[in-house]
């Protein structure tokens, strides 16, 4: 599939999906997301694809934002519907998806860029990052899951900081918060994400998923995530995995597990 806002580059299991709008900062404007969702729908159906990195194209930025002249003069329910869609398409549909995905902040995370990386299972970032949801300047609050997530993430006085004085924090202050995993030099961010990601790699694809369910299914109001956790793990007796896992465990050999 031919993409004109991202780039795809696949190696060793691992697919990094580069959002490339760098003259917009990458905004995340409708094609971009719809890209996004067909690219992270694509990898994930791969069986080849064992982890996903998400990151911006040049020095300067993750995620800037979403693209505001795209919204500036929506009525209540475009906006509505703008939130809905977006969040189904793209931010929703990454939380929740089964292959592993690890965003790779380089530089300004901000709004909708902000939210994409917390839509990610974790995220790494770069020592020049920055991140913040601006939106309260602009007379609207976040849309793309922001005000849920952060709160998960940071704990809710420090998001409730963050979202009503529209600040920005730079990377030491995210990695002390939580709501990234590391901070390493700029130079490095990508070779130090896909070195997570080659170990993720190298485990059963199909306990992750189940994994990543089950996390999920803590935050689902409703849904009791101990409750899941027993259901999948029952199920994991009865996949090939378990039986190459426990094998190999045995046979004093490492696995060598198969696609997802």
């Amino acid at each position: 599939m031919n993409y004109e806002n991202i780039l795809i580059e696949k190696e060793n299991g691992i697919a990094v999906i580069t959002i490339n709008r760098p003259t917009k900062l990458n905004a995340l404007n409708k094609a971009t997301i719809e890209e996004l969702h067909n690219a992270f729908k694509a990898e994930n159906e791969d069986a080849a694809t064992k982890v996903i990195i998400v990151t911006g194209s040049g020095e300067k930025a993750f995620v800037a934002g979403a693209d505001i002249s795209e919204f500036a003069s929506f009525s209540v329910g475009q906006g509505s519907e703008l939130a809905a869609k977006g969040q189904e398409l793209l931010f929703d549909f990454v939380q929740n998806l089964s292959t592993p995905v690890i965003a790779a902040v380089n530089g300004f995370a901000l709004g909708g860029g902000l939210e994409l990386a917390m839509a990610a299972h974790f995220r790494v970032a770069s020592d020049n990052a920055k991140m913040g949801l601006p939106e309260v300047t602009l007379g609207v609050i976040p849309g793309y899951g922001g005000t849920q997530r952060l709160p998960q993430l940071v704990g809710k006085g420090r998001a409730m900081e963050m979202i009503m004085t529209a600040g920005m924090i730079d990377a030491p202050t995210a990695l002390n918060y939580g709501l990234v995993n590391h901070v390493v030099a700029q130079e490095e961010l990508l070779a130090f994400a896909k070195g997570i990601a080659s170990k993720i790699a190298k485990n059963s694809s199909v306990a992750i998923a189940k994994a990543i369910q089950v996390i999920n299914d803590n935050y689902v109001d409703g849904v009791n995530g101990f409750q899941s956790e027993i259901r999948a793990f029952g199920e994991c007796f009865g996949t090939e995995d378990f039986k190459e896992g426990t094998t190999a465990f045995l046979e004093k050999r490492k696995a060598e597990f198969p696609g997802k």
